[in-house]
């Protein structure tokens, strides 16, 4: 199976085809999914949990780290939206900021643990610190209202200079999400062709090797780490104005684990563009599915189960290796020119 080790090496344009492909279908997204019978909330979850898998894909896919606990900094992210609102001042960019930097904080602190520990130690160390988190949640009452959550979490209007757009209807806070979903995908796209990507690459491929050669591997695990949990934060702060409220369920093994099948099933492990494939695959099933029988999450995992064993290269492998076959394409092509 081609990985994203095996990509050659090469410059990164800010605007893609696939980008563009994708802010247009972002912008009829409010009128596509009624037209085909979801509703319209849905585009706000999809936005936010790309954003959430997009940041997650640098710390798994690109680098090789199994965290089992990233949940943890997306109710982080939640929480430090809403107590910022609450007890600071109503404030998008404030909200945004203070999610992000909370969230980033935790992870650097966690990070600073992780970061010289390898395989199933880091795995099983990422799945301790994440429900330190989640058991501070449930019992720190007076802070995150325990099991009830945070409640009561306003969406603040979205100030630029002398305008002000209020995001209380859900397809204005459709757009702010997939503005920002944009901004973070050409700007991981371009962190991933850098050459700081290209040395997460080689971490994956072989940590031992990377260290030999010069890099300080545990300070670029230390990174990735931090700026992975700052981007799960700003997808909690989303997640926390789309649903008014911030619970500790956000932050259980179980949302953790989503992310990472989301991954998987969407080929993150070969392409950039696995977590948005995966997050759409998984959203449009549970609606699907959930509509025909209420065991929708058996048949999913039925699905996540065949995707791993016959297909681990994920959808975006299947696309690739369907464009490979295609007439149109170049004989002398390689895969791994495909991969990203």
């Amino acid at each position: 199976m081609i990985s994203l080790s095996d990509i050659p090496a090469r410059p990164a344009a800010w605007i893609t085809l696939p980008m563009v492909v994708l802010a247009t279908v972002l912008l009829a997204t409010p009128w596509l999914l009624p037209a085909i019978g979801l509703y319209q909330y849905l585009g706000i979850e999809i936005a936010i949990w790309i954003i959430f898998a997009l940041g997650f894909n640098l710390l798994f896919g690109y680098t090789g780290l199994h965290s089992f606990g990233h949940g943890a900094y997306l109710g982080i992210g939640a929480y430090a939206f809403g107590l910022f609102q609450q007890n600071v001042a109503v404030s998008l960019w404030g909200g945004l900021l203070a999610a992000m930097l909370a969230a980033g904080v935790a992870g650097a602190l966690v990070g600073a643990f992780l970061s010289h520990r390898r395989g199933i130690y880091y795995a099983l160390l990422t799945i301790g610190f994440g429900q330190i988190f989640w058991f501070l949640a449930m019992k720190l009452h007076r802070v995150t209202g325990g099991e009830d959550g945070l409640l009561g979490i306003p969406r603040p209007p979205l100030t630029l200079g002398p305008w002000q757009v209020a995001l209380t209807d859900n397809r204005a806070l459709f757009y702010f999400a997939a503005a920002l979903l944009m901004l973070v995908l050409v700007l991981g796209w371009r962190l991933a062709n850098s050459p700081f990507g290209r040395v997460l690459q080689a971490i994956r491929q072989n940590e031992i090797r990377a260290r030999f050669v010069g890099y300080e591997v545990w300070r670029f695990k230390w990174t990735v780490f931090t700026l992975s949990a700052m981007l799960a934060g700003l997808a909690g702060s989303l997640l926390a104005m789309a649903q008014q409220s911030a619970y500790p369920d956000v932050m259980s093994l179980h949302q953790s684990g989503l992310v990472v099948m989301m991954v998987l099933v969407g080929g993150g492990l070969v392409s950039f563009w696995g977590p948005v494939l995966g997050v759409i695959f998984y959203f449009v099933a549970r609606d699907v599915l959930g509509g025909l029988t209420e065991t929708w999450l058996l048949w999913y995992g039925l699905i996540f189960m065949a995707m791993v064993m016959l297909r681990p290269e994920g959808l975006a492998g299947m696309l690739q290796s369907l464009g490979r076959r295609s007439p149109r394409h170049p004989q002398n092509a390689t895969p791994a020119t495909e991969a990203a």
